[in-house]
């Protein structure tokens, strides 16, 4: 069984090395595991609260994308995407935000430093806060709600969002009296690695010490390492490994076996401009296949956007049905359901009072395929081909007992698909828009659910 994780990737700035060791390749190693389902999300939309420069969000976006598919990350076996590709989330964030405490949000670690700064400084307690950074925490609640994630890996810092997701979607299920959302738990970085940088402090753009990971191609990455603060001992005078700060990112990209070696030629006296050649050999290793793959697709921003625009259609299948379900929970639904109710009739979600049934048929091509009706005659799903017809009769009996919420639907542009074990087995008719398939979506699990009530009671 799977563990859905959902990693959120900041798009601003251009990535380091401190970025690499500390959150890409650990995160691409946690999602080639097979008992993970790894969500990567570019979270463009939280970009938009630090900057307010196009151009550096437009190439930021390109550039963070890049890096994470040249570092390794493969779309084939996680789902990388394009916050802002995702209409439903900031549609679910607003169903949130109908539903979240002021309070809450005035508790929020991001706004209050940001209150206390301005208070500090005698301005007013408001003063150039917007309301993107006060509402941040609600967008998070939708990146993560809206897709089921079961665990979110964070630093500590980041703790207090996930649990705000957590009382959010709490609140939510309570007021509507269904668990609509899987309650999300926190995945503390006990372990990240953390670089120095060029001046010994943590490499972070905050203090302008950082190593680039791609940037400025070999020659910059040689002129960098060069740049790094060492003290004053000279060649054939021992050095303390432990208080290098060249020792330290050796260790983080080279074997035991290499490490070793670079301790001992310090402790016995490498000058520091031979250890930082050697440091950067080391680091060229590694980085120059992933920086040829880097330039590869920042030459192809097409290929990159299919990319993501696929992802973007994997992650919609999940958090399409799931807006539709909570649309119709909070009151969202078709006008005809009205006209129904005002007329002392059943909505037409509920309009299979008699069962469903299904129709079994010989293809063209002397194949075995089905249909699923409703008690009125409307076709609801139409089944794959069958070699086998006592293949076919398997699926059905299966069907009859699903049940609509164990029903695994994927939503296309205008039409729904069932599967089952992972592999699709039935497609709906075309729809005329996204409104009447998200209908569709609502009746066939109303359909499925009676035809397991209907399995029950024989």
């Amino acid at each position: 069984m799977q563990t859905r994780v959902l990693t959120g990737i900041t798009t601003t700035g251009t990535p380091h090395l401190g970025n690499y060791v500390g959150a890409i390749r650990p995160a691409i190693a946690a999602s080639r595991r097979p008992d993970v389902d790894a969500f990567f999300f570019m979270a463009d939309y939280h970009a938009l609260i630090k900057s307010d420069d196009p151009a550096r969000i437009e190439r930021s976006r390109l550039e963070i994308a890049a890096t994470w598919l040249a570092a390794g990350l493969d779309p084939n076996k996680a789902t990388f995407y394009l916050q802002s590709d995702i209409p439903e989330i900031p549609e679910l964030t607003w169903f949130l935000t109908c539903v979240t405490a002021k309070g809450l949000l005035n508790r929020a670690h991001a706004y209050k430093a940001a209150v206390d700064k301005n208070v500090e400084t005698g301005e007013d307690s408001d003063a150039g806060i917007t309301a993107g950074l006060y509402m941040y925490p609600v967008l998070m609640a939708a990146d993560i709600l809206a897709f089921d994630a079961q665990q979110v890996p964070v630093g500590r810092d980041q703790i207090q969002h996930i649990e705000m997701a957590r009382d959010i979607a709490q609140r939510f299920n309570h007021i509507y009296g269904r668990d609509f959302f899987v309650l999300p738990e926190v995945v503390i970085e006990e372990q990240v690695a953390t670089l120095p940088g060029l001046d010994g402090r943590k490499m972070s753009k905050s203090y302008d010490n950082t190593i680039p990971l791609f940037a400025g191609g070999s020659k910059q990455l040689r002129e960098t390492i060069l740049r790094i603060v060492t003290d004053s001992r000279t060649p054939g005078e021992p050095k303390d490994p432990e208080s290098s700060a060249l020792f330290t990112i050796f260790h983080a990209f080279a074997s035991e076996t290499e490490s070793m070696a670079f301790r001992r030629a310090l402790e016995e006296g490498i000058g520091w401009g031979e250890a930082k050649q050697v440091l950067y050999e080391r680091l060229e290793a590694d980085l120059a296949p992933m920086r040829e793959r880097y330039e590869n697709l920042m030459a192809r921003p097409a290929d990159i956007e299919d990319i993501l625009r696929e992802g973007a259609r994997k992650a919609r299948a999940i958090a399409g049905p799931k807006i539709a379900a909570l649309r119709d929970a909070i009151g969202l639904r078709s006008m005809s359901s009205l006209s129904s109710m005002a007329a002392g009739k059943p909505r037409q979600a509920a309009k299979t009072a008699k069962p469903p049934r299904f129709a079994s048929f010989r293809d063209s091509d002397g194949s075995f395929r089905f249909r699923l009706f409703s008690s009125e005659g409307d076709e609801l799903l139409l089944s794959k081909s069958f070699k086998d017809p006592k293949e076919a009769g398997g699926v059905q009996r299966r069907l009859k007992t699903l049940g609509g919420a164990a029903a695994t639907l994927h939503s296309l542009p205008r039409s729904l698909v069932l599967e089952l074990d992972g592999e699709p087995i039935a497609t709906a008719p075309d729809y005329a828009d996204d409104m009447e398939r998200d209908e569709a979506l609502t009746y066939l699990r109303a359909a499925l659910d009676l035809l397991a009530e209907q399995e029950k009671s024989e």
